[in-house]
């Protein structure tokens, strides 16, 4: 298996896994996320892929694509409130369902901080989902710690 910097080739395995992904967030919050949809769609993901500030990172065996790490790079230098860094945020990372428990995200992940660290960036942050308990234990195993939350009030 290999990481590296998704490309347009990659678009039917980036879909398939979004459609995962999806899946997983509507059986947590249906009454948030639609059913059977997905995040990006081909041509989301063409313009993503040509994002040098939106960089997609691809774990691939073969013409396999085991897994994925969306990214964003924030330039927070120059804000009236925050101080001057760049970090990267986890938009989404996700592992064929059929490969969890291989070292995949583990892999996928310390890629991203290997890659940001090489950037300057002073953090790397994402969102995990109330209720997505198996990614929370995951992302804790490799060191994160909560920097806010997101409360809701449902009416």
């Amino acid at each position: 298996m290999i990481i590296q910097r998704a490309d347009t080739g990659h678009i039917p395995g980036l879909i398939r896994l979004l459609y995962q992904v999806g899946g997983v967030h509507h059986d947590i919050r249906p009454d948030l996320f639609r059913s059977g949809a997905i995040k990006y769609t081909e041509a989301d993901l063409e313009n993503l892929l040509a994002d040098e500030n939106r960089p997609v990172f691809v774990a691939v065996e073969g013409e396999s694509v085991l897994g994925y790490c969306f990214c964003v790079i924030e330039d927070c230098r120059g804000t009236t409130v925050l101080t001057d860094r760049v970090e990267v945020y986890i938009d989404d990372l996700c592992v064929e369902e059929a490969c969890r428990g291989q070292g995949i995200a583990r892999r996928l992940y310390e890629y991203v901080l290997a890659w940001a660290k090489d950037l300057g960036c002073a953090y790397v942050t994402l969102n995990v989902w109330c209720g997505n308990d198996g990614a929370m234990k995951f992302y804790e195993k490799m060191g994160m710690i909560p920097r806010k939350i997101c409360m809701e009030t449902k009416l």
